[in-house]
């Protein structure tokens, strides 16, 4: 086993075969490079030490019941053009890859790059009573290659439309009715939820093939991310003008 887990940002806890990954990068959990590197690191140690061939499962929560993620740090990009180019597309990279069932619960708020993050993963648990899901690309000029990937593979098209071109603001009984999330629950029965997901389907891992399964249904995307992840030489994202 390696020693604990420790960041700055995220606190890491184990609920038998699950780990559970919580953000606390701030009031609204907003992504910048370090944070996401951090991220990376906390999978990275999670994947070290479940031994091979055994049950395991990740869940990715908010710190409280308002925010889940509110996107990308826009002003770090304005400043720094590589800043998701080292950070945002190798995490979300990360979870597209990670051999075990992984689960985002959507504690809040989720918007811009949160949702590609909350997308990545397996299965997703959202706040019924509080938050909004949305992608407000289309209205604030921002793009990177890939954006419309998980939409498209993995919701309904009039759906993914909704959610890409429209830049519509899901409440949580419409985003499941819709198929964006998986299961909807108050805050104070989410995490339980979320956790029953987690620990249903964490046995899925131990037969080792957990990932390729996955790369067959979303290669697509994690193939996408993998071309503009630490790269310098050229842009791969249009941070928009307006804020969120």
């Amino acid at each position: 086993m390696p020693s604990p887990f420790q960041s700055p940002n995220l606190t890491v806890e184990r609920n038998g075969n699950v780990y559970i990954i919580t953000m606390r990068m701030g009031h609204e959990n907003r992504l910048n490079a370090k944070i996401c590197q951090e991220m990376i690191n906390a999978f990275n140690w999670i994947r070290q030490s479940i031994s091979p061939n055994s049950e395991g499962a990740v869940l990715t929560r908010g710190k409280d019941a308002k925010f889940f993620c509110t996107g990308l740090d826009l002003e770090e990009a304005e400043r720094q053009p590589y800043a998701n180019t080292d950070g945002f597309y190798p995490l979300l990279h990360t979870v597209l890859d990670f051999p075990f069932p992984t689960i985002a619960l959507v504690t809040g708020h989720t918007f811009g790059g949160g949702c590609p993050l909350a997308f990545a993963h397996d299965y997703r648990v959202m706040n019924s009573e509080r938050g909004f899901i949305c992608m407000p690309p289309v209205d604030l000029g921002m793009h990177f290659s890939g954006v419309g990937i998980l939409p498209r593979l993995k919701l309904h098209p009039q759906i993914a439309r909704k959610v890409l071109l429209e830049g519509h603001r899901f409440t949580a009984k419409e985003a499941l009715t819709d198929g964006v999330v998986d299961a909807i629950a108050p805050p104070d029965r989410m995490l339980d939820v979320a956790l029953e997901l987690a620990h249903k389907w964490a046995p899925k891992g131990k037969a080792g093939v957990y990932g390729l399964l996955r790369a067959e249904l979303w290669g697509e995307m994690t193939r996408s991310v993998q071309q503009i992840s630490y790269v310098h030489s050229r842009p791969t994202f249009l941070p928009g003008k307006p804020k969120i």
